[in-house]
């Protein structure tokens, strides 16, 4: 496969323009850039889930509410989907290594106003910061990988290397911040993308191309500014749903984002230049990999942060063997993100995914059974490792597939939307599956709090288990088992819901996607 690169590519030592060249192997700069990009890719997937085990702590200490508590934990990934098109066309303007640069130094600013932020309304405006902030990093790795393998098979290695990392950073997010929790406060969880950020600034002018397309298109604000408008209010009725049940404001806000979410496509579709080029999505095997992307990853977002509560707050594990429980599941993650691609040079690509999404089927049905005794921590290790098999697989094979779906002047905008999808995922999956495994505690609960209780103590308790935990020493005997009952209760219904959604996964990808090659095919 040959290729012509109609762009502007500054090296560090000068600069190429208009060159027309046969794809060739990559150099030991390209690999070294390529171990660069990897620092950030790792640093946004730790972000998304560094505060699981933090939560307890930070809630107390900073006495959020549940709904605080869950636009604490995914503020910062909304912000990056919302984002991630828009400065995807800003990089294209200024320049992908600059876009880069510039937005890790937002991004480590951003981290120490989270880490010690005073209130839960000043944290969570630090973590959105944190999602603008992380939206510059994305778009610009991938972009940047994708020029500097020309190679196919070097190309869908490297952004392999580059999905898996993003899945290896969300996988060690509890590992660390459970380490992190052992010998500091819950604010030494952020600080950690100071050296990161530091390490990236040093190099990245000597192992990266700069890259600026030189018919750049217009950054249209008004679709901007739909996106955003279309969003948000979704995800606000969601938490209102969990918080109060189906009210007519969270109806109203549903209706409102759906209904701007199509002005939004109305606008794309009548665009020279739009945010969204929706003709991508006519190809089939791209509309299905993102599919697949999105709800595998609402899947294990939303039950990993269920999980990381159960350790901590049914089983009683402290932050650290609470994190350390997620190291097999976090192997697992990565023997399927290295081998997935290594198999799809043999296997369809379709097939392989649908037979990793089946694996993690089993590991959902699984925690359907989870106790709370030895039995049932040693059912959680097995089932998780094999749900963090589907997401191994879709990390390393989606971005791939997304990408290669799509006509080669259309990379650009096939990368945004598939880090899009990512975060979008990841973040939704903490939303609704933690919604629900709330409203399902609540409703468990409802009668069961004694009147006789403080004001404070029967809201705390009618709330959430991690509130209950933190006055447990108050609280009548009996009470705290029947809230981990109530805990449990949620855990298997938002665990049951993951696995029938992750099964449709798994058949729709076998179907779609049976016809489409391997890497080079």
């Amino acid at each position: 496969m040959t290729s012509r690169c109609d762009i502007d590519i500054s090296l560090p030592g000068g600069v190429l323009s208009d060159v027309a060249s046969v794809p060739s192997a990559a150099g030991l700069r390209e690999w070294l850039g390529l171990a660069l990009l990897a620092l950030p890719t790792i640093l946004l997937g730790l972000d998304l889930t560094l505060l699981h085990l933090a939560l307890p702590a930070l809630a107390a200490d900073l006495e959020a509410t549940s709904t605080q508590a869950l636009w604490i934990m995914d503020a910062y990934g909304f912000l990056i989907a919302g984002f991630l098109v828009t400065m995807g066309t800003l990089g294209d303007r200024i320049g992908r290594r600059r876009l880069l640069m510039i937005g890790a130094a937002a991004f480590a600013a951003a981290s120490i106003a989270a880490a010690f932020s005073p209130s839960a309304p000043m944290l969570i405006a630090a973590r959105a910061a944190l999602g603008i902030a992380g939206a510059t990093l994305m778009p610009s790795t991938l972009a940047l990988i994708s020029n500097m393998f020309a190679a196919p098979r070097e190309r869908a290695l490297a952004i392999g290397v580059w999905a898996t990392m993003f899945a290896v950073g969300m996988a060690l997010g509890p590992i660390v911040g459970g380490a992190l929790l052992a010998h500091f406060w819950w604010g030494a969880a952020f600080l950690i993308a100071v050296p990161v950020v530091a390490l990236l600034l040093a190099l990245a002018p000597v192992l990266l191309p700069e890259y600026r397309a030189p018919r750049a298109s217009r950054l249209d604000l008004p679709s901007v500014a739909l996106s955003l408008a279309a969003m948000l209010p979704v995800i606000y009725g969601i938490k209102r749903i969990a918080k109060d049940g189906l009210t007519p404001e969270a109806a109203v806000a549903i209706g409102l984002g759906s209904t701007v979410a199509l002005v939004f496509v109305r606008r794309q579709r009548r665009l020279a230049d739009p945010l969204v080029d929706m003709d991508l999505f006519a190809e089939r095997a791209f509309s299905v990999a993102l599919i697949v992307l999105l709800f595998g990853l609402v899947a294990v977002g939303g039950t990993m942060l269920l999980v990381t509560q159960y350790l901590q707050l049914v089983a009683g594990f402290s932050p650290l063997v609470a994190g350390l429980w997620m190291g097999p599941p976090a192997v697992a993650m990565v023997v399927a993100g290295i081998g997935a691609p290594l198999v799809a040079r043999h296997v369809r690509p379709g097939y392989v995914v649908s037979g990793a999404l089946a694996l993690s089927v089993a590991g959902y049905l699984m925690l359907t059974q989870l106790g709370s005794d030895d039995a049932g921590l040693a059912l959680l290790g097995i089932s998780f490792s094999l749900a963090y098999l589907g997401l191994g697989a879709i990390a390393a094979l989606g971005t791939d597939l997304v990408v290669g779906s799509a006509p080669p002047e259309k990379a650009g905008s096939a990368s945004a939307l598939s880090e899009t999808v990512q975060d979008l995922g990841a973040s939704l999956g903490i939303a609704a599956l933690g919604s629900l495994a709330t409203a399902v505690y609540r409703g468990a609960m409802a009668g069961r709090v004694p009147e006789m209780l403080a004001g404070n103590a029967r809201e705390a308790v009618a709330d959430s288990l991690w509130a209950a935990s933190a006055i447990a020493g108050a609280l009548p005997a009996g009470l705290i088992d029947a809230a981990r009952g109530a805990f449990m209760a949620g855990f298997t219904t938002a665990a049951a819901v993951s696995a029938a959604s992750v099964a449709i996964l798994a058949v729709l990808a076998a179907v779609a996607l049976r016809h489409v090659g391997g890497p080079g095919d």
